[in-house]
């Protein structure tokens, strides 16, 4: 392999190692309008978007021990997404851009080295965002507990009117 082709596999398998969520895009058709576009939507998430040729792109991911990836036949131009502390919002700028682009599909995912396909990438796009997620699982947690000083104050508020009501019938006798 030629020095410059190295040189790219060791660029691509940098980016791969640096994030362990990637998603692989079809971009044929797009313009450069269009890519600035969606780079600058990724920007905002601190992704990224390259172009990378789809044989470096296997050997890299070969590689960097994604197996899965390395195994799919990669057809047409691809895309690279990569990077961002947040896939689910990755995937909704994707998704949204893919509605306006006609051109963009998402074809698959890598999340946490598994291999997802384009469906699945695309029912990542409709999950709630992380903060979302994180307030519903402390909810989720925190339930028991709420219910159950509910429950032991009821306890003591039955005792507080049982007191409450003796009280007035000694008013009341008085």
């Amino acid at each position: 392999m030629r020095a410059e082709k190295t040189q790219l596999v060791h660029d691509i398998r940098a980016l791969i190692d640096a994030s362990p969520d990637l998603f692989l895009m079809g971009y044929t058709g797009l313009t450069a309008a269009d890519f600035r576009a969606l780079r600058g939507a990724l920007a905002a998430h601190g992704s990224q978007c390259h172009v990378v040729p789809n044989r470096l792109l296997a050997i890299a991911a070969k590689d960097a021990g994604l197996s899965a990836l390395s195994a799919v036949e990669l057809k047409l131009d691809t895309a690279l997404v990569c990077g961002g502390t947040d896939p689910v919002a990755v995937a909704k700028v994707l998704r949204d851009f893919a509605r306006t682009h006609d051109k963009a599909v998402v074809r698959m995912a890598v999340l946490e080295g598994k291999l997802l396909n384009a469906a699945e990438a695309a029912a990542l796009a409709d999950l709630p965002p992380r903060e979302v997620l994180l307030a519903q699982v402390l909810g989720l947690l925190q339930a028991p507990a709420a219910q159950l000083v509910r429950v032991l104050n009821a306890k003591v508020a039955s005792v507080v009117y049982v007191l409450n009501a003796y009280l007035s019938e000694k008013e009341k006798a008085a």
